[in-house]
Order: C-alpha cells, then sequence, then structure tokens
C-alpha cells in the first residue's frame, strides 16, 4: 500500500460512510460527534431520510458524553453516488449488508473509486478480508474494523487485515480509529468472528438452549446477565473476573480449585436446531421482556444506561479524550 501522502491517522478530516443502515448510520453519528465531515452514501431510495433521523435520534446521547469541538450534524453529506462519496475521503468505512458476494463487489468499486493510499475498512461481523479482498485490485489497503452496535456508543473496534493486507494499512487504521475516539484491538491473525463476537455467540447459543429446553425464559437469561456477571463484565472482562474469585491466589488458584468443573455438562456449544418453535418461544419472549416498549424506547434506554456505565466505570473522560 501507498501510505497516503498528506494525511496521518491523528490529522484526517474527511471520512466517507459507504452502507448507512443501523451499523453504518452510527458511524457516520459517531465521526459526525467527532468533529469531521462525514460524507455518507447508501443505495437505498429513502437512505438519506433515515440517516438524518438515526443521527438526530443519537445526537442527545452523543452531546451528553461530549462532543468535539466542532462537531455537527450539519457536517453530514449524503452523495448521490458511490463514487461521488469517496472522491475526496482521507478514511472510508464500509458497512453493506453481510453479504460475502456484496462485500466483495462493494469493496472492489470502493478500491477503484477512493483515491490511491485511502484506507478502507469493512465493519464486517465476521468474514475475514481474506475472503473479501479477492475483487480489489489493490488489496493492501483493505482491512476490517468491526464495532459493536450502537458504533457511536460502544468504544470497542476489533483491527485486522487479510492475507493481501498490507501491515502498514492495518497500523495506521488502529491509529485512527484511537484518534478517533474508540478503543481498539489489533489482531495478529484472522479469525471468524473475530475475539467478541465468538464469545457473545457461545452466550447466545447457550440461551437459545435454554429457552428451546424449557429452562428458562427469554426474561430470565436477561437477567441473569444483567444483574449478574454482566455488571462485573462492564468493569473487566472474564478473564480478570474469574481470576479475582481465585482470591489472593488469583488465576492459578481458581484454576486449581474450579479447572474440574471444566468437565462439568454446563455448557453445550452446539448451536441448537433454530425451528420454528424456537423462534416463536424467543420472539415471544422478546416481546414479553420488553413489556409495551417500542424499540425507540428500548434505544433510548440502552443508550443511557451505556452512558451511565461509562460514567460510572471512569471511562467517560478517555471516550472524550479527543477532539478534532
Amino acid at each position: 500500500m501507498n501510505a497516503p501522502e498528506t494525511t496521518s491517522p491523528e490529522n484526517v478530516r474527511r471520512v466517507a460512510c459507504v452502507g448507512a443502515g443501523v451499523i453504518g448510520g452510527g458511524w457516520v453519528a459517531h465521526f459526525l460527534a467527532r468533529g469531521y465531515d462525514v460524507t455518507a452514501w447508501d443505495p437505498a431510495p429513502d437512505a438519506e431520510r433515515k440517516l438524518r433521523r438515526l443521527v438526530d435520534a443519537a445526537w442527545p446521547a452523543l452531546t451528553s458524553l461530549g462532543l468535539a469541538e466542532g462537531a455537527s450534524a450539519d457536517r453530514l453529506t449524503v452523495a448521490d453516488t458511490l463514487e461521488q462519496a469517496v472522491a475526496d475521503a482521507e478514511f472510508v468505512q464500509e458497512s453493506a449488508p453481510e453479504k460475502l458476494g456484496l462485500k466483495q463487489d462493494l469493496l472492489a468499486r470502493l478500491d477503484a473509486a477512493t483515491p490511491p493510499g485511502v484506507v478502507i475498512a469493512s465493519s464486517t461481523s465476521g468474514y475475514p478480508m481474506t475472503d473479501m479482498q479477492t475483487s480489489a485490485a489493490d488489496p493492501s489497503r483493505l482491512v476490517v474494523g468491526h464495532p459493536f452496535n450502537p458504533p457511536y456508543l460502544i468504544p470497542l473496534v476489533e483491527v485486522v487485515g487479510g492475507e493481501h493486507t498490507d501491515a502498514a494499512a492495518v497500523a495506521w487504521a488502529a491509529r485512527f480509529y484511537e484518534a478517533a475516539g474508540k478503543s481498539v484491538i489489533t489482531m495478529d491473525n484472522e479469525v471468524p468472528g473475530f475475539i467478541a463476537n465468538r464469545l457473545q455467540e457461545a452466550l447466545w447459543r447457550e440461551a437459545l438452549h435454554m429457552v428451546a429446553n424449557g429452562e428458562a425464559t427469554v426474561r430470565d437469561i436477561d437477567l441473569s446477565i444483567t444483574e449478574g456477571p454482566g455488571l462485573r463484565w462492564a468493569v473487566m472482562g472474564p478473564m480478570l473476573t474469574f481470576a479475582l474469585a481465585g482470591g489472593e491466589g488469583g488465576m492459578a488458584h481458581m484454576l486449581d480449585h474450579f479447572g474440574p468443573s471444566l468437565k462439568s455438562p454446563w455448557t453445550r456449544l452446539e448451536a441448537p436446531e433454530l425451528d420454528k418453535e424456537l423462534y416463536d418461544a424467543v420472539v415471544a419472549g422478546c416481546d414479553e421482556a420488553a413489556d409495551g416498549r417500542s424499540i425507540a424506547d428500548l434505544v433510548a434506554e440502552r443508550d443511557r444506561g451505556v452512558i451511565d456505565v461509562l460514567r460510572a466505570t471512569g471511562r467517560l473522560d478517555r471516550e472524550k479524550g479527543s477532539s478534532r
């Protein structure tokens, strides 16, 4: 990859977001709040209306977090074509639907239209970049920048390249995300689903098993996390949490004491068949748990809760640390 001639990660001013659904729109809101000029493009006929509505809905939460100097929703431009969107971009974030063929074709188009040397990142939830960069003329600048929903609130981004990605592009992307206020994990190797999604998937599959077997309700499962380990996980991850279970002996004592339980039938890890009965049970359980609250109500409640967690755990100032 030829590195951008004039733009260091810390000096980027204009970002292009290609794909403006829930994830892409969340990226738009995040970059606007960090003080960037953002140009977006999405092929859907009503994409601009939905995108501006998403940004407006996210803005109160972003204002509560603290906007960067000069941040404004007015710095959003919605382009008529993909080529217009990336014409003067200094970084590109792709957030198209999770279909491999679509990703391959779109990344090739982005590579052809984006100025030389500009890094292009994909928000893919699980595809390796090696599989997505097959049609691009210059795959060396294509990286994965996997966010978590909503990208404007959840700090984590997992960054990893493919077999044909230049290590310099991965390093550049990681520096850019950090400058944009994100918490970055740079992965040394590709693995389907990356890190956090693989951990989430294990929990999700076990939850589905419990619903399918009548062992717990949707409400029980959610309560077991929000009122249990989830409160600890907001402060430190599962590894350090388990290390604390070992007392002064730390993880070593924990493993000595609880290691045999790894042989216990506490998890199944094989995904159950998502048949109509399980599908209906999960959907109905979620409706019951919502208790009359709309999706908009739940999104606002979630956003307020994430902000409270960030503030309570002392991470708010860190996330506000970068300004444009």
